[in-house]
């Protein structure tokens, strides 16, 4: 705490250039050129983590290239107001910080659990929007209530279920790093796996030894050149960009009116309350570094504004929206604190979804490119998890079987997919999500060990995360969080 005057002085030298001085900094706004290379530098730091979740999903369902176009144009389309719902707000809607919203990582196993479990796969977006659209709705309501009940979710908890969905999503990289099609004779052959490898030695070349905001963007880089070193193997395919069309706008419910079915949307209200939890954690550290404290009203208005984003993003084919971390890691490093930079990076990805050619960039990238860059992403974000577990008190042998039966029971649809094969088709779409059934797990387990029948003090509870405390201690951790 004895360096933030310091910044104080430097980001007020700084303000006296830029902005009005009278101003917090999180309120100011940028002279055009800064404000649109930080905007850009917002945007390059999500990208990879927009585009992934409907790569995943969409192959999963099998869509075609133009359409894999249309729904990755379609989540930076909806990635786009809701960051414009988190920054600048409307009535009580909005946290009104340097908040990033895009598609949710924690949403992408329990998807693919519901396109397993749904017999015609033309159904399965429909299904899952259904879903969103009933959780988001759901959130929106309890938004104000969930502020309180945060105790009950500290990182024992959270740490267990980022770890979860970390590990439960790396295998569609490796999946991705074998090749496009699995019936296809050279499916997981020495040249993929090559060009996976090569791809994930240039990110972690590019970190290792680059600073500023070509690190920043390691991730981005690797896949462009690991998609122009696969050219002349013949695994490029540019007919996604060629049929695209320069602008179009994400038509309404284009893959079919939503669908309600209970199971799926059980499935997705338990992911919502993950969401819900990481951004709560996001938002009380990101106050502490913008130097804007996270209170019980801001967090109430930045749930708000996550849930109805991710109610309305299903209207234009989009997925669950949440917080993304790795750029509250860009405010920190940065020290660009105005909330108006981050908005401009939200208006960068409104254009993006507008433009079914930028979108259809993304599916140029080979399969096992995004293998190689996956390895990275999915892997940062079990890492995550592990950080965040680092800050839970592992030295209590209660915490201690919290995590293990936790990630022991998250971990079963991964390692034996036919486990539950047993159970009712509904209640697979469930148990069929390691995410949801280990995220559940964590949380009773922890009300168990660690709050009933038991006194509330240091030696027997991990410290809760209550809006306003120990938030010094666990911001770097909370900061970790992925989406």
């Amino acid at each position: 705490m004895a360096a933030k005057p310091q910044v104080r002085n430097a980001q007020d030298a700084g303000s006296a250039l830029d902005g009005d001085r009278s101003k917090h900094p999180v309120d100011e706004t940028l002279p055009p050129m800064r404000m649109l290379t930080s905007g850009l530098q917002h945007v390059a730091a999500m990208y990879a983590g927009v585009v992934a979740p409907p790569l995943i999903v969409g192959a999963a369902v099998g869509l075609s290239g133009t359409e894999l176009t249309f729904l990755t144009g379609a989540s930076l389309f909806t990635a786009g107001l809701a960051t414009f719902l988190q920054t600048l707000g409307v009535w009580k809607i909005g946290a009104k910080l340097p908040f990033v919203n895009g598609v949710t990582f924690a949403g992408v196993a329990p998807m693919l659990a519901i396109v397993d479990t749904t017999k015609d796969k033309a159904d399965a977006l429909p299904v899952i929007f259904g879903a969103i659209i009933v959780a988001g709705l759901l959130g929106f309501i309890a938004a104000p209530w969930f502020s309180r009940l945060v105790r009950f979710f500290p990182p024992v908890v959270t740490g267990s279920v980022i770890t979860l969905i970390g590990v439960s999503l790396l295998p569609v990289a490796f999946g991705w790093a074998q090749g496009p099609n699995p019936a296809a004779p050279d499916y997981g052959s020495t040249t993929y796996l090559s060009l996976a490898g090569i791809t994930l030695a240039i990110v972690l070349l590019l970190r290792r030894f680059t600073t500023g905001f070509l690190k920043q963007i390691a991730v981005l880089v690797g896949l462009v050149l690991g998609t122009l070193i696969a050219i002349p193997f013949g695994a490029t395919d540019f007919s996604p960009v060629t049929e695209a069309d320069v602008v179009g706008f994400p038509a309404p419910f284009h893959f079919g009116a939503p669908q309600f079915a209970l199971a799926a949307i059980i499935s997705m209200c338990v992911v919502m309350l993950v969401s819900m939890t990481e951004s709560t954690a996001d938002m009380l550290a990101l106050g502490e570094i913008v130097e804007r404290p996270a209170d019980e009203k801001t967090i109430a208005a930045g749930l708000r504004a996550d849930t109805l984003g991710s109610a309305l993003s299903p209207l234009f084919n989009g997925f669950m929206c949440s917080a993304f971390a790795q750029n509250i890691g860009l405010v920190a490093m940065t020290r660009i604190r105005s909330r108006f930079v981050v908005a401009c990076g939200g208006g960068f990805l409104l254009l993006m979804g507008l433009s079914p050619v930028a979108a259809s960039l993304i599916s140029v990238v080979p399969r096992p490119v995004l293998g190689g860059a996956g390895v990275v992403l999915f892997g940062s974000v079990a890492a995550s998890g592990i950080q965040t577990l680092v800050k839970a008190g592992l030295e209590k042998d209660n915490n201690v079987l919290i995590v293990a039966v936790s990630l022991a029971v998250g971990i079963i649809p991964i390692t034996k997919p036919d486990f539950y094969h047993a159970f009712p088709e509904t209640a697979q779409i469930i148990l069929d999500s390691g995410i949801s059934t280990g995220c559940v797990a964590a949380v009773l387990l922890n009300l168990v060990f660690n709050h009933l029948g038991r006194s509330r003090d240091a030696d027997t509870v991990t410290a809760p995360m209550e809006p306003g405390e120990e938030i010094s201690e666990t911001a770097s951790a909370k900061a970790a969080h992925v989406h």
